[in-house]
This record gives structure tokens, C-alpha cells and sequence, in this order.
């Protein structure tokens, strides 16, 4: 079996939130918003992420880093070199996005934040292809970054 492109399910508190932050902070683009679900797309595929309501709720910012089975995050790759990774940082703080972390995976420069849920989303940057020529660039010792 070959992953070619990522869809997932996310079972979410609310409904109107979670989409509201997936379309307008992180710009997905809305297929279809019927409750108890909403439809988007990146533009690689049909659709790569569905949002189910089943209320509840959201779990507690304290656990974020709490080490538990369980999907830890999921990253997004927002473009590509050091600026696309500052010009999202400067967006995400004008919008009050919760930043948790900020990294510098050597071949990535990656943004660590919080949707309504608390659940940690990786957004990235490409900062170079040396992990096309050697997958194991990407097991470098990560660095803070600071942006």
C-alpha cells in the first residue's frame, strides 16, 4: 500500500468553531458545511480533512505534551524556505492562534499550535531537499527556532 495524499477524519466539540478556524486561520478551502459536518480541501485532492460534531468536551491545553496513546500531531507544509515560516508565524500571532512551539528540523522550519480543540497541528516550511537525497536528513537534531 502507497499513502499519496492524507484525508482524515476529526471528531469535533463544535462544529461552527473548528470549521470557522480550518477555513479562515488556516485558509482550507470549504467543500460543504451540513451539520454535523464540514468538507475541505487543500486543492491536492477532494478532499483531505472531514469534520464530524459529537459535542463534548475539548481537551484541556494542560495535556497537550502529556505523552499518552493517542495521535500526538499532524503536519501541514505551508510552502517552502524561511520566509513562508516567518510570514505564517506573523499571521497566526495577529489572529491570537496559541503557538506551543517552534522548531528547526533542519530540512523544515516548523510552527506548533493549538486548533479550538487543543489538538497540536505542525504547520512547515521546507527549508531544503537534502531529505529527497538522504531520508534520514530529517532525523537531524532538532534546533529552536526563532522567528
Amino acid at each position: 500500500m502507497k499513502i499519496y495524499e492524507p484525508q482524515g477524519e476529526h471528531y469535533v466539540t463544535n462544529l461552527t468553531r473548528m470549521a470557522d478556524f480550518y477555513e479562515h486561520t488556516l485558509g482550507f478551502h470549504q467543500i460543504s458545511r451540513e451539520w454535523p459536518m464540514a468538507l475541505f480541501s487543500g486543492g491536492r485532492t477532494h478532499h483531505e480533512l472531514l469534520l464530524i460534531e459529537v459535542g463534548g468536551h475539548p481537551r484541556g491545553v494542560e495535556h497537550v505534551h502529556e505523552m499518552r496513546p493517542g495521535l500526538y500531531h499532524i503536519g501541514f507544509k505551508i510552502g517552502d524556505g524561511p520566509a513562508a515560516a516567518k510570514a505564517a508565524y506573523a499571521e497566526l500571532k495577529e489572529q491570537g492562534v496559541r503557538i506551543v512551539g517552534m522548531t528547526d528540523h533542519h530540512v523544515t522550519h516548523s510552527i506548533y499550535i493549538l486548533d479550538p480543540d487543543g489538538n497540536e497541528l505542525e504547520l512547515y516550511a521546507d527549508v531544503s531537499d537534502e531529505w529527497k537525497k538522504d531520508p534520514k536528513a530529517v532525523l537531524a537534531s532538532p534546533k529552536r527556532l526563532h522567528l
